[in-house]
């Protein structure tokens, strides 16, 4: 008998990517599926398409789909062994959204083994390009939800987050506005991760709580849906989302497809798919207290909190692993380029002469402290470069080449303790954890 493994999925913005592992978590098989290079057919560049406003960004769903009958096809040929596939989960770019068409469960249902799966279903969407989490087209939608609501802060307070453009709520709220033909013809909204367990599973699956707090519209404590966001973005929207589950819920077998095509066990189970920021904490075996930071284009903090106080920056989000705490997230736009362009300036473009230069002065730089955004900052909202002395004047001028890169490594992290403290996160010493 074949050894139990267990795939996980990652529908991400650029490529569908799958990885196998054993039950010592060790690697057995990973592949992927490069939309731009692998699907040419979709025209689409970095994964997506952008329209001519700058603000519209979409992704077409019957490339996600195909790209999943590709790699799985990819997988047969490479002779994998499906049926020693216990259980399955993964996780979908966040605040992506997919419009499943009136009828289209009973095809998800009956699909067809002797077909691949985006044949069954290239009828089965009433939009047929997704709004993706780079969609920025949506702003007069986000005032009316924070009017209708009782301001920014109020639905931060309910929903984790102020209103945001790439939120699902927001997307909702423009297609009904838009398009009310196409939103009447629409019988299930799904998430991109709950689209992706969608398809294994053969019927529509729930979206979980933790990317369903993404949206605008989950009220975060009571984890049901606000029926005043509801209500403020499209007209019988409850029902077209369905209940919201846990984010470790196991929603049921794969769909026989699957165990036809592919020889699946029928038994294999499809565990409820999440947003890839909750999978990342999920991934990292984060704890109470511990904090993850992506230091890359964009820096991001995730953190597991135990009491959240929502604010107008930064998320807060149910936790993927316990339903009873949450996670933060915050995002900051002046990450890794900015980080360079200092280092250009300072260092001679060398990370040894930047980190030596770091070395030589003390913590606290001697009350030297600087913010650099050289482009408009997420959190907080601001640009520009801002030095300050220990005498906490703002001084216009550069600081010297070894100050100016202390005062930005301790600016930004300063920047990023400030804001989680101000989510709800509370920095103790190592022994208080122990």
């Amino acid at each position: 008998m074949a050894a139990p493994c267990y795939l996980g999925w990652d529908f991400s913005t650029q490529q569908l990517k799958v990885i196998a592992i054993d039950e010592q978590l060790r690697v057995i098989y990973e592949d992927n599926v490069h939309f731009d290079k692998d699907l040419p057919e979709f025209k689409t560049q970095g994964g997506v398409y952008i329209h001519s406003d700058r603000l519209t960004v979409t992704s077409p769903v019957l490339m996600w789909v195909k790209a999943l009958d590709m790699i799985l096809e990819k997988m047969k040929s490479s002779g994998f062994n499906f049926s020693q596939v216990r259980a399955l989960s993964g996780a979908g770019q966040q605040h992506g959204s997919v419009y499943w068409k009136k009828g289209s469960i009973q095809i998800l249902k009956n699909a067809s083994s002797e077909l691949p799966l985006h044949q069954s279903l290239k009828g089965c969407f009433s939009v047929s390009d997704s709004p993706i989490w780079m969609d920025s087209s949506t702003a007069s939608q986000c005032r009316a939800l924070e009017k209708a609501v009782g301001g920014a802060q109020h639905l931060a307070s309910v929903t984790g987050s102020r209103a945001y453009e790439r939120f699902t709520g927001n997307q909702i709220a423009k297609i009904y506005s838009q398009n009310p033909e196409v939103y009447k013809q629409t019988e299930r909204i799904s998430l991109v991760s709950s689209f992706a367990a969608s398809l294994f599973l053969g019927t529509y699956a729930p979206i979980d709580y933790s990317d369903g707090s993404g949206m605008n519209l989950l009220q975060i404590w009571e984890k049901a849906w606000s029926k005043s966001c509801l209500d403020a973005c499209a007209p019988g929207l409850e029902e077209r989302l369905g209940c919201p589950v846990p984010s470790h819920s196991v929603l049921g077998p794969i769909s026989p497809y699957y165990s036809q095509r592919y020889g699946f066990s029928p038994d294999c189970k499809i565990v409820a798919f999440t947003g890839d920021n909750p999978a990342s904490l999920a991934g990292m075996r984060l704890q109470e207290g511990d904090i993850a930071i992506s230091l890359g284009t964009s820096d991001t903090l995730f953190l597991w909190i135990q009491e959240p106080t929502p604010a107008l920056e930064g998320h807060i989000l149910c936790n993927p692993v316990d339903s009873q705490t949450y996670m933060a997230l915050l995002c900051f736009k002046n990450g890794s380029l900015m980080r360079e362009r200092i280092r250009d300036d300072c260092a001679s473009g060398s990370w040894d002469e930047f980190s030596k230069a770091l070395s030589s002065t003390v913590a606290g730089n001697n009350g030297n402290l600087g913010f650099y955004f050289d482009v408009k900052e997420i959190t907080p909202e601001a640009v520009g470069i801002h030095r300050f002395n220990r005498e906490n004047q703002k001084v216009v001028s550069s600081f010297p080449k070894e100050v100016e890169i202390r005062a930005l490594i301790e600016g930004q992290f300063m920047a990023k303790r400030i804001h989680a403290e101000k989510l709800g996160y509370k920095v103790c010493k190592y022994d208080e954890k122990l």
